[in-house]
């Protein structure tokens, strides 16, 4: 059953959508609307806009959409009731006992109860006997005890079971012990251990769920480290390990590290704002993750060849936020875990404070492509160098100008003069890609509808149009009179135009947090898109009547026969009429 509408009214009374949103992305006002940029893809010029008006917020890039129901669902990766719990504990509200579907809410809270069943149950074995085999792997690796137990470290059994039967003993079932990933089922039928002989880190999230593992090998066998896969509580890309102690340590800067020993490692020696990704490269996800907690990143990658490869990935992707990057240059060791045991925790320190950022680094990376003794070397460097200084502000700028025409000795006011035209240059570029991308994604939508469901633009825009219509005006409801809703296009549109009318003849307010859990989060994006497209109207009866017409118009031309479709005498008389 859908929730309370009386309680979705006043949580809906008592949440506004902009203040929601503000806490995880920086708002500028535009009239009645909130612009920033779109904390669910990387950007430079705004594409996300909040409407006041109608709470909802719609991402004209990503074509990401909602009402603060959804945003939170989707930032917070949430499922529909927990998102809602969140925001009726923000307003002060209670939850009502019942009249709600949390079925899959409580599934959810099934897997983490397992998951924090199965932490307990590594943990405690390694500190058994029986399990002193993990335990020295961690101690022989440099960590305290009192660090072993902070991080919740374990070791898993080297037999089949274990897990499972305990498990079992505690009232879980198979099917639940599948969903959270502890255990997996062989093609002969038979449940098996996930994770075995392996030590073991939790992943703990940042409201102190356990929501994934990690295991690593005491030997040389293959594969070296596993991963739980995802599952309705755990995404890797999405998530940060070690972010739940980090966000504490009182800093406004978070290093970035490959691994979760690295990780451990550096907190054991006071970095407490180390972390780390889950078993993947860097993504989008966690870059907007970390901008959310940081005004800062340190890159502190492995010095191999692939540490270096990651560094230039994690430098693209920041690139589009505001976090400012550091790149240190590690030596004495090939991961930070190493160079703190063998250096100390002074001079790695010493290494952290002394990394450059990504200008500096770009442009030592351009610096060593080139020859700069040779006159066409210093013209190849000052090309490349120009167009990463072109990216900064004027005041950098200056200072790199002033940098690179000392040491290659080249007036500055020549730099300069060639740098204004490249600023000029990408200024009106990013506009022009800018421009194209809000109406390349706009008509990519629209176009997508019509070619999936066969129908015209014409028509798209017409009930895309309507729906708009009875949103704003539901007096309009009264225009419909034998209406066939059975011309409409789409699914969706169907959907949609029943769920409003209901919405209308039940006296209810028409809003997207009052719908409850009826669309999916692609539905949600679409409606969001559409009922903040040109709200206002000169005339909205005649343009509601024009909207009918024109989806009687499209689904009659659509349907009317053609020749291929009639009999013989039919296209006889067809050519009769003609004639005559």
């Amino acid at each position: 059953m859908p929730l309370n509408e009386n309680f979705l009214q006043e949580l809906k009374y008592k949440t506004d959508i902009e203040d929601i949103i503000s806490t995880y992305v920086t708002l500028r006002k535009r009239g009645n609307t909130s612009v920033g940029l779109c904390p669910f893809h990387n950007e430079k010029t705004p594409s996300f806009t909040v409407y006041n008006d109608t709470q909802s917020f719609y991402c004209f890039g990503c074509g990401a959409g909602g009402d603060a129901i959804g945003f939170i669902k989707k930032i917070e990766n949430l499922d529909y009731i927990d998102a809602v719990k969140m925001l009726a504990e923000r307003a002060g509200m209670q939850m009502p006992q019942d009249g709600f579907d949390d079925s899959l809410s409580k599934k959810r809270r099934r897997i983490l109860e397992i998951n924090r069943e199965t932490a307990k149950f590594y943990h405690s074995y390694m500190m058994s006997p029986e399990g002193k085999v993990g335990y020295d792997y961690f101690i022989n690796r440099g960590l305290s005890p009192k660090t072993i137990t902070k991080f919740g470290l374990g070791y898993a059994p080297d037999n089949w079971d274990s897990l499972l039967k305990h498990l079992r003993s505690l009232g879980f079932s198979y099917g639940e012990m599948l969903d959270a990933g502890v255990i997996k089922e062989s093609k002969s039928n038979r449940f098996f251990d996930f994770f075995r002989n392996r030590v073991i880190t939790p992943v703990i999230n940042v409201r102190g769920n356990v929501i994934a593992f990690g295991g690593r090998v005491l030997d040389d066998s293959k594969p070296k480290y596993l991963n739980s896969s995802d599952t309705l509580v755990y995404k890797k890309t999405n998530e940060l390990f070690a972010l739940n102690l980090a966000k504490d340590s009182g800093n406004d800067t978070l290093i970035l590290c490959e691994g979760y020993m690295d990780v451990i490692s550096m907190h054991q020696a006071g970095f407490t704002n180390a972390v780390a990704g889950c078993g993947t490269a860097l993504t989008n996800e966690q870059v907007r993750l970390i901008s959310r907690y940081a005004n800062q990143v340190i890159l502190g990658y492995d010095a191999d060849e692939a540490g270096q490869k990651a560094v230039h990935k994690a430098v693209t992707l920041f690139k589009n936020t505001d976090v400012k990057i550091k790149i240190p240059r590690f030596t004495g060791g090939k991961d930070p875990d190493e160079i703190i045991k063998k250096m100390g925790r002074d001079k790695f320190k010493g290494m952290l404070e002394g990394a450059s950022n990504d200008t500096e680094f770009s442009l030592l990376e351009i610096k060593e492509r080139y020859d700069l003794e040779t006159t066409q070397g210093k013209i190849d460097f000052v090309g490349d160098a120009l167009k990463v200084i072109a990216t900064l502000q004027p005041i950098e700028q200056d200072l790199y100008l002033t940098r690179i025409s000392t040491e290659l000795g080249i007036e500055k006011s020549s730099l300069k003069i060639q740098l204004q035209g490249i600023v000029k240059r990408k200024a009106t570029r990013d506009k022009k890609n800018h421009f194209k991308t809000i109406v390349n994604d706009y008509t990519r939508n629209v176009t997508r509808q019509t070619y999936d469901t066969g129908i015209s633009i014409k028509q798209s825009k017409a009930e895309n149009r309507l729906l708009s219509l009875l949103m704003v005006y539901p007096d309009c409801v009264k225009l419909l009179n034998d209406f066939d809703s059975s011309r409409l296009s789409s699914g969706f549109v169907k959907k949609a135009y029943d769920v409003i009318l209901e919405k209308i003849r039940d006296g209810s307010d028409l809003d997207l947090m009052t719908f409850g859990d009826v669309f999916t989060e692609d539905e949600y994006s679409k409606l969001s898109r559409i009922i903040n497209d040109d709200t206002e109207s000169n005339d909205s009866k005649k343009e509601f009547s024009d909207c009918i017409k024109i989806i009687n118009q499209e689904y009659e031309n659509k349907n009317s026969s053609s020749p291929s479709d009639m009999s013989d005498d039919e296209f006889r008389n067809l050519f009769s009429k003609i004639d005559k």
